[in-house]
């Protein structure tokens, strides 16, 4: 059964373009690796400027292998390069009734 994710990135200082990037080729590589569901992911963007990208993993078992995958390895140390990971929580939008984000172009 696949799990859901919902990821926050937010930019580090002039590095936002490089997370773009990433972004653009993140479930790309998951499925490549057939870690990730093919369900089209929901990429978003918050009023402070963080992403938030809503996936599916195949499976827990899929997120396990993923932790020793170095295509996947790879492309965190690109992540961790030019962001942050952030709570949902740490969004002033997660604390409205229906929190409405900035749709972007996948």
């Amino acid at each position: 059964m696949g799990v859901f994710v919902i990821c926050v990135y937010k930019p580090r200082r002039g590095k936002g373009a490089a997370l773009r990037r990433v972004l653009q080729k993140h479930l790309r590589v998951l499925w490549r690796e057939g870690l990730a569901a093919k369900r089209k992911p929901y990429l978003m963007r918050a009023a402070n400027g963080a992403y938030i990208e809503v996936f599916e993993w195949r499976s827990e078992k899929a997120i396990e292998r993923a932790h020793g995958n170095p295509a996947i390895l790879a492309m965190w140390r690109e992540f961790e390069a030019c962001c942050t990971y952030e709570s949902l929580s740490t969004l002033k939008e997660s604390r409205q009734m229906f929190a409405s984000f900035e749709p972007m172009k996948n």
